[in-house]
């Protein structure tokens, strides 16, 4: 495999090391204000590490003869805020989706979830693409900004809770049109499996076999995921969208941002349910199809234990969208009768289960079909009562009590600013469960598929 074994490279070596004492000198905004002669010889070594490197990513060519010139070009104008632009725009992941196939990539950029700060990162990443999931690609899913990632190695941004790299986190003069979007599943996968395990001893749950698969397998966990990304990524651009389906410069409540994720997924549920029938209905299945089909059942059990177990516990209950959508799961499953939480146990009525799940989905396509009809701030309403049906707010939540006329009759940002950061709190099952989880959770931070 081309460029197999780069990571422990000397000429990676010294472009992580001198990434990281640049990052040092950087201003939370990329720029270098002291210390420059240091910054521009580090600068230097950047440069020439990717030149020594470039040959083994023949494909990148491109890219990283233009990252060589934006670093130069950075260093020659005094290290300022950084200018990536070039070298962005350079960069086609998804023109190379082959399995195995790796990339390096550097930019000044933040990484979600992880620092906020917009510091030279650095990582080598391989390409998960299996032949089952080019047969999605090349049939009823097609996602071509979706690119499918394991990480190698990388610089701190990374040893974080990010699974993303997304090209709008980079430092650019102006904003071109996005044209990938990459999500590490070997990072996701890991997660799951250790914080699954864990909670399904805590819980005393009872795994069904294919659910138990994923946690004995990282290579069939992150084929799984790229499954349900692949689905779910495609989603936010599909459907009946009252809104921008990115949601790009909006400022709206969190729960909004919940709900379009839970969409997402509950659309990947669903279709795997179809994908899962339809091919269950035929018996001249040939490997791929088979691979398919085994991946669709998985895909069900990954969406429910990943929503109910690790979102809800992950990050601060700090307008927390993706925690919300985890407690939003669990308790429409437990109101509908096919979760139980009897006897300090966790029970599922499987076969009652995916038509719940869906029935959820249906929920939030209802909702956003009816909200092409209804102001903006009507919507945000009408979101909120779909989460209170199911959720309690808050008891000092001034949205459950009812906002005032001067705050509906005014700008949007006023109903924003009264939602509470936790305005929808962990219920008691959760907040037992978080104390038992919670260095499972600080665990998982920076893991890898080789961990």
């Amino acid at each position: 495999m081309l460029a197999a074994g780069v990571e422990a490279s000397p000429a990676w070596l010294s472009l992580k090391q001198a990434a990281t004492e640049l990052q040092g000198l950087q201003q939370q905004d990329g720029s270098v204000p002291d210390e420059k002669a240091r910054a521009g010889e580090l600068v230097e070594t950047i440069t020439a590490s990717i030149a020594e490197l470039a040959p083994l990513f023949p494909h990148d060519a491109a890219y990283l003869a233009a990252s060589i010139a934006d670093f130069t070009r950075w260093q020659s104008e005094g290290l300022g805020v950084p200018d990536f632009y070039d070298s962005l725009v350079a960069f086609h992941p998804e023109q190379h989706r082959v399995d195995g196939l790796r990339h390096v990539v550097v930019f000044p950029m933040y990484t979600q979830n992880g620092s906020r700060d917009r510091h030279v990162e650095a990582l080598i990443a391989e390409v998960i693409w299996p032949e089952f999931v080019a047969a999605l690609q090349a049939g009823d899913y097609s996602n071509k900004l979706f690119v499918s990632l394991r990480l190698i190695d990388f610089t701190s941004g990374y040893d974080t809770n990010s699974a993303v790299l997304f090209p709008e986190t980079v430092a650019m003069r102006e904003i071109p049109q996005f044209t990938w979007g990459a999500i590490f599943q070997d990072r996701e996968a890991a997660r799951y499996r250790r914080v699954v395990a864990a909670a399904s001893e805590i819980t005393r749950l009872d795994l069904p076999a294919d659910a138990a698969r994923l946690l004995d397998d990282q290579k069939l966990a992150e084929s799984t995921f790229v499954m349900w990304d692949i689905i779910h990524d495609r989603t936010h651009m599909r459907g009946d969208l009252p809104f921008d389906p990115f949601m790009i410069k909006q400022r709206m409540p969190y729960f909004l941002y919940s709900l379009e994720e839970m969409r997402c997924d509950m659309t990947a549920f669903r279709e795997s349910v179809a994908i899962q029938h339809r091919l269950e209905a035929r018996d001249d299945l040939n490997e791929v199809e088979a691979q398919i089909l085994d991946h669709a059942r998985l895909v069900q059990y990954a969406v429910i234990f990943d929503r109910i177990f690790r979102f809800p516990l992950t990050g601060s209950r700090v307008r927390n969208y993706d925690g919300l959508g985890g407690q939003l799961l669990f308790a429409w499953l437990h109101q509908k009768g096919v979760l139980h939480w009897t006897d300090t146990s966790l029970s599922f009525d499987w076969a009652d289960v995916p038509a719940a799940v869906v029935a959820l989905g249906d929920a939030i396509d209802e909702l956003y079909w009816r909200s092409i009809d209804r102001p903006k701030t009507a919507h945000w309403l009408a979101a909120y009562e779909l989460v209170r049906s199911v959720l309690e707010p808050h008891p000092a939540s001034v949205w459950a009590r009812g906002l005032s006329d001067e705050v509906l009759a005014g700008p949007p940002r006023g109903m924003t600013d009264a939602v509470l950061d936790d305005e929808f709190p962990l219920s008691m099952f959760y907040e037992a469960l978080e104390k038992k989880m919670r260095e499972v959770i600080a665990s998982t931070s920076g893991i890898t598929g080789g961990d």
